[in-house]
């Protein structure tokens, strides 16, 4: 290309870009770029605050999980004892009822109601 080739292309190219410069208002430039920095400040505290926040949640995870571990094999292992229990409750029972058919009275035959309170209701 020639020098003057070169120069009426960078001629356009100042005129296509003081188009665009003339068709937004520097004003309004300047104000979405104050909101812009707003937005990324809130942005960045509101990030701060949910690091420090699984920070600690993992902390308080830490702490309560090896007892929270316990506790469920101590449960485990205890519900499996009463049903071992209730078996040979049952067992027992029907062995008395076997041989002394008048050890109970009638009423006991029947199936227990369960009358526990409900706790799920409020």
């Amino acid at each position: 290309m020639e020098e003057s080739e070169k120069e009426a292309i960078r001629e356009a190219s100042k005129q296509a870009s003081h188009e665009f410069k003339s068709l937004v208002n520097t004003q309004d430039l300047d104000s979405l770029k104050q909101l812009q920095l707003i937005i990324l400040g809130r942005l960045q505290d509101s990030n701060a605050v949910l690091s420090h926040f699984n920070d600690y949640s993992e902390h308080c995870y830490s702490e309560v999980s090896n007892d929270f571990s316990r506790n469920t094999r101590l449960l485990k292992s205890m519900k499996t004892d009463l049903d071992y229990i209730f078996q040979k409750l049952r067992s027992m029972k029907a062995k008395i009822l076997a041989t002394y058919p008048d050890a109970f009275p009638d009423d006991s035959k029947s199936e227990v109601l369960d009358r526990r309170p409900d706790l799920e209701i409020p």
